[in-house]
């Protein structure tokens, strides 16, 4: 298999050699992009609204969030032709993000297409720069349409690419037939689990949060006698044996398994090393920053970082005293908001996402993220953000804890930290807390003024899976959900004792 894996990288090599020519060169692609996108705008009917005629009346376009768009996107519901782009939709995608309502992102062949290159780019620097792949076996993730009737949405992480693409990778997928069409979530586990431990070459994993991954291993975990029951005569010997362990030990399950592809930074890092812990050996690797509305940087082996896709998406950046600044004008070591603009008819677009500007790979500015743009939290004027909280719980060195969640409560008004274990009592945990937070000057004027109770800890292996169960509930999709270091709105009662009846 190694040579066919070898052939695909020769496959993918020219547009790693565009991509990486572009490095060289980040003002001129980004100028050009920027007119091919503005080309796009002014046939629209959204830019002759605006009335834009020429790229000189950039600056004319607002910037806008999600609200600003909606009503151009949606009307009054989904449409095949939209006034945002001169381009047919091809489906509408729904995001899950940690906070805020379901937003439809519309998706065009020109905007698939960026996703479609940013693979190529990737799958060609793994291929040539990663681990020696030998079987190709790949799982990528699939998310159960738990809520029926949403036909126009992704069925699989593979539909954000062409049909090309698609049908060269299907051969090497672990895809249990008919698992997208699941609705019940425990079938859907069972399937998945008993799909994956029958594939005994896994060679990479790919899934969006670290969180839907570790939900499938405590599943097989918890459920490993009933799993080894029904593949008995199915997987051989040894590995049926290998499943009944107390602890099961994962790299013994899938020895072929080189890399495990998900979010790694923020408030997915800590799920990320609970993995990196899980599977040693195996390449972790940060999937960079990739939303539902455009790729945005790529993780490359050979750049140590995460470089823009700065030849498909034209990037505005937004210091902290509010002037913008272009992709080759940034500085190492400053944190900057993201304003993009896409081929799928978002422009001018506030994503809410901020970076970090790490070094320079060729002529090109790599970004790390850092979180989003407005992880606040303010019961009563406390003002939480969520860099300085996730600053506060590393400094707790919690040993064994793979999940964090600070989540603020109303009655009376508090701060409860939910945690999958610790080594720590919850007590002892809470008063480390309570004084790691109070060095935020309006928590600790809060809590000197009995504005705030003390905070809670919470502990149970249960928590996760929880809270991703009220998450699917409301309509999020199950591989994306991320669990916020830091809950921005308050926790209701019922959600509250659901979790305190497993702590």
């Amino acid at each position: 298999m190694r040579p066919i894996i070898k052939l695909f990288g020769q496959l993918f090599a020219g547009a790693y050699r565009r991509f990486t020519q572009a490095l060289d060169y980040p003002e001129l692609t980004q100028i050009s992009v920027q007119r091919e996108i503005c080309d796009r705008l002014i046939k629209s009917d959204y830019g002759k609204t605006l009335g834009i005629n020429s790229l000189a009346d950039w600056q004319a376009v607002p910037i806008v969030d999600y609200d600003g768009l909606e009503p151009w996107i949606l009307g009054q519901e989904k449409r095949q032709q939209i006034p945002l782009t001169p381009e047919p939709i091809l489906f509408y995608e729904k995001t899950s993000g940690s906070t805020g309502a379901i937003k439809w992102i519309p998706y065009t062949q020109s905007l698939r297409r960026s996703f479609n290159q940013m693979f190529c780019v990737w799958a060609h620097d793994l291929i040539v720069h990663g681990p020696k792949f030998s079987t190709g076996k790949i799982y990528a993730s699939i998310s159960p349409q738990l809520n029926v009737g949403n036909s126009q949405s992704l069925q699989d992480d593979l539909d954000y690419l062409d049909g090309w693409l698609r049908w060269l990778l299907r051969p090497w997928l672990v895809m249990p037939k008919g698992l997208n069409r699941l609705h019940n979530m425990q079938e859907f586990k069972h399937q998945l689990a008993l799909a994956l431990l029958q594939a005994e070459n896994l060679e990479i994993i790919s899934v969006w949060s670290p969180s839907f991954l570790q939900v499938h291993l405590n599943y097989i975990q918890e459920n490993r006698e009933l799993l080894h029951r029904e593949l008995q005569g199915i997987i051989s010997g040894d590995r049926l044996q290998i499943l009944l362990s107390e602890n099961i030990p994962w790299m013994q399950l899938w020895a072929n398994l080189k890399l495990i592809s998900c979010w790694d930074s923020a408030k997915a890092a800590d799920q990320a090393k609970g993995l990196r812990l899980q599977f040693p050996g195996v390449l972790v690797q940060g999937k960079g920053l990739l939303a539902t509305e455009a790729p945005m940087t790529i993780p490359l082996i050979a750049a140590g970082g995460y470089v823009p896709v700065l030849d498909e998406v034209f990037f505005e950046f937004e210091d902290d005293t509010g002037c913008l600044q272009r992709l080759h004008e940034l500085s190492i070591g400053k944190e900057y908001a993201i304003i993009l603009s896409q081929k799928g008819g978002l422009y001018r677009y506030r994503i809410g996402d901020r970076i970090r500007v790490t070094h320079y790979y060729h002529q090109t500015p790599c970004l790390e993220f850092i979180g989003r743009s407005q992880d606040i939290s303010d019961l009563v004027g406390e003002k939480l953000q969520a860099s300085f909280v996730q600053d506060a719980l590393n400094r707790l060195n919690l040993q064994g804890t793979h999940f964090q969640s600070l989540v603020p409560v109303t009655n009376p008004p508090h701060y409860i930290l939910l945690l999958d274990s610790a080594q720590q009592t919850p007590e002892m945990i809470a008063q480390q807390l309570d004084l790691a937070l109070a060095e935020s000057y309006h928590y600790n004027l809060a809590r000197s003024l009995g504005q705030l109770a003390p905070p809670e800890v919470l502990i149970s292996a249960q928590i996760p899976e929880l809270l991703t169960s009220i998450r699917l509930q409301k309509g999020s999709i199950w591989g994306g959900i991320k669990h916020p270091i830091l809950a921005t709105t308050a926790m209701s009662q019922e959600i509250l004792e659901a979790l305190k009846s497993h702590n």
